[in-house]
């Protein structure tokens, strides 16, 4: 039997940073959002709206944002880019809902390449303390990254709120 660790190294540019771990329930993981799910944007009231406990700032570091027709796409690349958005906590009565809502409104379909986006679990820092929290991102599944890499408009600063 092992018992994980209160702690988890996050790498950044210059090595490895140490975090403390908040999870509460690792099968039913926050949110992290960057996009159209945002607080202020059209997908927050149709899908979050009176389904979450908790909305606060958060950073996924080793990943850059793609301006996409409407709406952004997260690249997990390593180095020192970061992506801004919000760690949502959803209520449990909503939870299961709306993770298959999501899944849906990100064409998200598992094991298909060609998928819009992927829902990977990934470690999100929480502003306003600094601590890791293993949330679900919709990152772009491969076949966009590819394309993505090679001919996307990147968003810089890593917010799409900001970008305009």
């Amino acid at each position: 039997m092992s018992i994980a660790p209160p702690w988890r190294c996050v790498w950044r540019w210059r090595g490895c940073r140490i975090l403390p771990v908040t999870t509460r329930n690792p099968r039913r993981l926050p949110f992290f959002v960057y996009g159209t799910l945002r607080p202020g944007e059209v997908n927050h009231d149709a899908y979050l709206r009176g389904r979450t406990e908790t909305e606060e700032p958060g950073r996924l570091d080793g990943a850059v944002l793609y301006d996409g027709p409407g709406y952004p796409y997260a690249v997990e690349e390593p180095g020192p880019a970061a992506v801004r958005g919000e760690l949502v906590t959803a209520r449990p009565e909503s939870y299961d809902r709306l993770l298959v809502e999501l899944d849906a409104l990100e064409e998200c379909v598992p094991q298909d390449p060609a998928s819009l986006y992927v829902r990977v679990a990934r470690d999100v820092v929480r502003l306003r303390d600094g601590a890791a929290v293993r949330a679900w991102v919709y990152v772009a599944g491969p076949v966009v990254a590819g394309r993505l890499r090679t001919g996307g408009r990147r968003i810089h600063a890593g917010d799409w709120l900001g970008h305009g």
